[in-house]
């Protein structure tokens, strides 16, 4: 009897080993040798509420902007610069919550942040509350790699900004009917709400409301380095200097060439207690599970538990992409190193 349990035991451990053995090797085969993905917000996307014209121009500038920086991967350019002039190109654009078609403050203001991270040196660099600045991430990326900080914030963003060369706009720069009005309609529903005396209604109203369309870009290139970049004008109607997860490193941007590279988009109180991008980054490195296991964990299950809506790209250091939300859709697209392109709106 002595002798059969002692087998057994011996026939455990060496199958378990084999096993962890087995599990440590799996899915390690390089994917891709440069990849890029990209997101324009998500939330409440539905088909029905699109025309086809809309449709056809978030699909159109969606692929404008990935092609930008593939291209940039392609001939062995770095992924700093395939995520700073694919966001740009988003940033220019009215479509998104980002630069040019940034959401107003209640004060009537464009209040804008971004991140951008280095998973190669875990470098990083934020700008938050800029007023004037025409492109924030590239201010972002400045921060990172020309001043000892991390995160600059409202007016001294903006004078770091010049001194670095960047350009500096009129505040009216980013106006845009589109977004003004939508404000206007918050506030005319905070106002019934107020009449009606109702301070929890009116609350929830200011939230739910809000419109989230942060984009944000994830690349990887040839030499392995992983970089990933955010920018956002954030909440519609936000009060007191909000800041979101947009420009915090480890909510709305981390990169870790061990890991992966991930750009948050949501609900951005959320995504800062859930330490979202960083979290994904830790289970694949403390837990050993795929990217598509750790994005799926993160979102469907701790962010949707806490109550948080929204969703992430992301890339791995074998060059799998990944986009992983829980609302109704995701302006998102991807390009691999064979140039396929996926574009998509809805959750399908």
């Amino acid at each position: 009897m002595k002798n059969l349990i002692t087998y057994l035991l011996l026939t455990f451990l060496i199958v378990n080993c084999t096993s962890k053995k087995q599990e440590s090797t799996v899915n390690k085969e390089k994917t891709n040798d440069f990849a890029i993905v990209i997101h324009g917000g998500a939330g409440t996307i539905l088909k029905k509420n699109m025309t086809p014209e809309k449709e056809k121009a978030y699909q159109n500038k969606l692929e404008e902007a990935i092609k930008i920086g593939h291209a940039i991967l392609k001939n062995g350019g770095s992924s700093a610069d395939a995520v700073e002039k694919t966001i740009q190109i988003m940033e220019d654009s009215p479509l998104f919550n980002a630069g040019k078609g940034a959401v107003f403050t209640n004060a009537e203001t464009n209040e804008l942040d971004a991140s951008f991270m280095d998973g190669k040196t875990l470098n990083a660099g934020a700008v938050a509350g800029v007023k004037d600045i025409k492109s924030p991430i590239a201010a972002a990326r400045k921060v990172m790699t020309n001043s000892k900080h991390v995160m600059l914030s409202g007016e001294g963003a903006s004078v770091f900004a010049k001194k670095e060369g960047l350009e500096i706009v009129d505040p009216s720069y980013f106006f845009t009917e589109r977004r003004f009005n939508a404000l206007q309609r918050i506030k005319g529903q905070e106002k019934t709400e107020q009449d009606h005396d109702d301070k929890a209604a009116f609350y929830d109203a200011d939230i739910k409301n809000s419109k989230f369309g942060t984009v944000g870009c994830v690349a990887l290139d040839k030499n392995g380095t992983i970089t990933a970049g955010t920018s956002t004008g954030g909440m519609t109607n936000k009060r007191w200097g909000r800041i979101g997860d947009a420009p915090i490193i480890g909510s709305g941007t981390y990169a870790n060439n061990e890991t992966c590279g991930v750009s948050s988009t949501g609900w951005g109180e959320y995504f800062i207690r859930a330490q979202v991008a960083h979290d994904i980054s830790a289970q694949i490195e403390y837990k050993n599970v795929s990217l598509k296991e750790a994005t799926h964990n993160v979102i469907q299950e701790k962010l949707t538990k806490l109550g948080g809506t929204g969703g992430v790209i992301a890339i791995d250091k074998l060059g799998n992409i990944q986009y992983e939300f829980n609302t109704a859709g995701m302006y998102r697209a991807s390009m691999n190193d064979k140039g396929e392109l996926d574009v998509k709106i809805y959750k399908e």
